[in-house]
C-alpha cells in the first residue's frame, strides 16, 4: 500500500486529475475502476474522482508497488529534466504561489519538441529541489502564464501552485496586468502612438501578417508605444521604444511595428534585410532586440490585494545595454 498526502501545490484540483498526473501511464478508466472497487480511497473513504482535493488529504493505493511504479512514467516519455539548475533564469519575485523570472535570450518558454528543455523544465526542477521529500507528494507541474519567443528576453510569470496558476491566468486573460517591452527600432519615432489593426497567423510558416481591416481568422490587436531616446549609427537614426502590449498575440510587437515603418533591430523575420546585416556586422546581433521589461498589476477584484499596485522589472541583458551604448544612448534612462 502507498499513501500520498496532498501538498498546497496541488490543492484545488480534482482527484482524477491528480491521479492522472501521479500515474500518467494509466488510462482514466483504470482510476475510475480502482475508485469503484475502493482500491484507491480518499481520506479512508470511497471517492468518485470529481472531489476537489485540499492540503493534507490522504490518498491510499491498495495496489502492488509494481503496478504503481509501472504507471508512474508515461510510455516512451523522454527525460527532459535539466541535469542541474545552474542555468535557472534569474528570479525577480517569488512567494508561496507564483514565481516571476527573467528569461534569457535563446531559451524556450515551453517545449516545442518532446526532448526540449524550456523555462518550464527549469522551474519544475527548481521546485522539486525546494521540496525534496517527506510524506507529502506533489504531482503539480508549474505552468507559465505568458509566453515569450525563444529570442525575446524578460519577464515570465509561473504558477507554483494550482491556486497561483489559476489566479495569474485569470489576471492575464482579463488584461488586468500591463505588459511593457523595450525595443530598438529603425527611424526616429517622435510621438507616442496607439496602433490598432488585425493579425492573421500562418501556422505553416510560423509568421503573421497585419491588416487594418478584419478578415476571417484575424484577431484584433492594439499596440501602444512611446519613444524614450534616440541613437545613431552612421547616418541612420534609431529609437528606443517603450511598448505597451495591450493585446498579446504571437509576434504582435515585431509585426505591428514593422507595419508602421519601424522594424526592430536584429529581426530577421519581420525586419529589413539591410538593417539586420548592419546590427549583425556592428554588434554581432543575430536576433530581434526585444525585452519584456515591466509588469504592472492593477487593482481590480480579480487581483489579490497582495499583488495590487505591484510593479516587477527585469534588467535588460548586457547585450541590449551594450548596443544602446554603441548607438550613443544613455542606459541610465532605464533606471529612472
Amino acid at each position: 500500500m502507498q499513501v500520498l498526502k496532498v501538498t498546497s501545490q496541488d490543492e484545488g484540483q480534482r482527484l482524477d486529475k491528480f491521479l492522472g498526473k501521479f500515474m500518467p501511464g494509466a488510462p482514466k478508466s483504470f482510476f475510475y475502476k480502482m475508485l469503484r472497487k475502493k482500491n484507491i480511497v480518499l481520506n479512508g473513504k470511497k471517492a468518485e474522482g470529481m472531489e476537489r482535493i485540499v492540503k493534507g488529504d490522504e490518498i491510499k493505493f491498495f495496489l502492488s508497488d509494481g503496478t504503481v511504479e509501472g504507471f508512474k512514467k508515461e510510455k516512451n516519455a523522454p527525460d527532459t529534466e535539466p541535469a542541474n539548475i545552474k542555468n535557472m533564469p534569474g528570479i525577480v519575485y517569488e512567494d508561496n504561489d507564483i514565481l516571476i523570472i527573467n528569461k534569457p535570450v535563446g531559451m524556450l518558454s515551453q517545449k516545442a519538441g518532446k526532448n526540449d528543455i524550456s523555462v518550464v523544465e527549469y522551474i519544475n526542477a527548481y521546485l522539486k529541489k525546494q521540496n525534496p521529500g517527506g510524506n507529502a507528494y506533489s504531482v503539480f507541474n508549474a505552468g507559465i502564464c505568458n509566453r515569450l519567443d525563444r529570442n525575446t528576453s524578460g519577464l515570465i510569470v509561473a504558477g507554483k501552485t494550482i491556486k497561483g496558476l489559476q489566479c495569474m491566468n485569470n489576471i492575464f486573460s482579463q488584461r488586468e496586468v500591463k505588459k511593457y517591452y523595450l525595443c530598438i527600432v529603425k527611424g526616429k519615432v517622435e510621438h507616442n502612438e496607439r496602433l490598432e489593426g488585425y493579425l492573421v497567423k500562418n501556422v505553416k510558416h510560423n509568421n503573421v501578417t497585419i491588416t487594418d481591416y478584419e478578415t476571417e481568422g484575424s484577431s484584433k490587436i492594439i499596440t501602444e508605444y512611446r519613444p524614450l531616446q534616440y541613437g545613431k549609427l552612421g547616418s541612420n537614426i534609431y529609437t528606443l521604444l517603450k511598448v505597451h502590449l495591450v493585446t498579446g498575440k504571437s509576434h504582435q510587437i515585431r509585426a505591428h511595428l514593422k507595419s508602421a515603418g519601424h522594424p526592430l533591430a536584429g529581426d530577421a523575420k519581420y525586419g529589413h534585410k539591410d538593417l539586420y546585416q548592419i546590427f549583425k556586422r556592428e554588434f554581432g546581433l543575430k536576433h530581434q532586440l526585444l525585452h519584456s521589461w515591466k509588469l504592472e498589476f492593477g487593482i481590480s477584484g480579480n487581483v489579490p490585494v497582495k499583488y495590487q499596485h505591484m510593479v516587477f522589472e527585469a534588467p535588460v541583458p548586457k547585450e541590449f545595454a551594450d548596443i544602446m551604448e554603441g548607438l550613443g544612448m544613455d542606459t541610465t534612462v532605464l533606471r529612472r
